[in-house]
């Protein structure tokens, strides 16, 4: 059972189910009448979505598991629950069958799957230790799921889709250069150049609200554009507000446990966020 719990914690389930439902928001972004969807696709692109999440999220903990010894030792790879032979066969196993349903959806969805992997796989190896480059293709991996939705329906990518995703990728982002606060002692240790690290945590604190912020002044874009409806505003307004208290409680309060409960909040306000874009766009 320990063996079986160690492999699910790897995957990061809830993070992983995010991943599967972006690519469903994705694809009613691209055709909120579903006249054009396929069910079958959307499911398959779930199923990818999920998959490719979960074995990226397994091959950072496994380069990560020097720094997760000083900063999460509870972790199941350095706490021994799952050996590094373990985690590179799961990463395995479930690369596989993520690209196993990139291929049923078609060619397409599995030649941008492969380009997902391969962002996942420079980050891992290279990009993080880089820092802020690092958080940018993060934030990339997170923003191809809607891509990769409107693709599977419309094989194209609309407005309202690159809207989303240019705003997913900038609040990722600062969640990222948040999450680099939690860990600056260990990434300090491994010489990982976060901007926490090279800068220290206020000027890293600054930096992610930035990007919050950033993230908020595009909200309104779609509603002036009269590409979302009236529901929209509601959620959306949670999520700006969320996001914008967020920075000033982070600004105030830059510390390690602070950081990670606003990287944990972070992550609340871009599923409300979510839910905003999939209301909206039913007129």
């Amino acid at each position: 059972m320990d063996k079986i719990s160690g492999l699910v914690r790897l995957m990061r389930p809830i993070n992983c189910a995010m991943m599967g439902f972006a690519v469903f928001v994705g694809a009613v972004l691209a055709d909120p009448q579903f006249s054009n969807f396929d069910w079958l696709g959307i499911l398959y692109g779930f199923l990818t979505g999920f998959m490719l999440t979960a074995a990226s999220m397994t091959i950072n903990d496994y380069y990560d598991r020097a720094i997760d010894a000083i900063n999460e030792p509870t972790r199941p790879i350095p706490s021994g629950s799952v050996s590094t032979r373990e985690a590179l066969a799961f990463v395995f196993v479930l690369s596989v069958v993520g690209f196993v349903f990139a291929y049923l959806t078609s060619v397409l969805c599995l030649v941008v799957a492969v380009i997902s992997w391969v962002v996942v796989v420079t980050y891992v190896t290279v990009g993080k230790r880089s820092g802020l480059p690092g958080n940018f293709l993060v934030s990339t991996c997170v923003a191809i799921p809607f891509i990769y939705g409107s693709i599977i329906i419309l094989s194209q990518v609309p407005l309202s889709v690159l809207l989303f995703t240019v705003m997913a990728f900038l609040s990722n982002t600062g969640r990222e250069i948040t999450k680099g606060i939690v860990d600056v002692k260990g990434d300090r240790a491994e010489g990982i150049k976060t901007l926490a690290v090279r800068y220290g945590e206020k000027n890293a604190a600054v930096a992610a609200s930035l990007f919050y912020v950033l993230a908020v002044s595009l909200t309104p874009v779609p509603w002036i554009l009269s590409l979302v409806s009236f529901w929209f505003i509601p959620l959306v307004l949670v999520t700006d507000i969320g996001l914008v208290a967020s920075s000033a409680l982070l600004l105030k309060d830059y510390s390690r446990e602070s950081a990670r409960k606003i990287k944990k909040l972070v992550l609340l306000w871009f599923v409300i966020g979510l839910l905003a874009y999939v209301f909206g766009v039913f007129k």
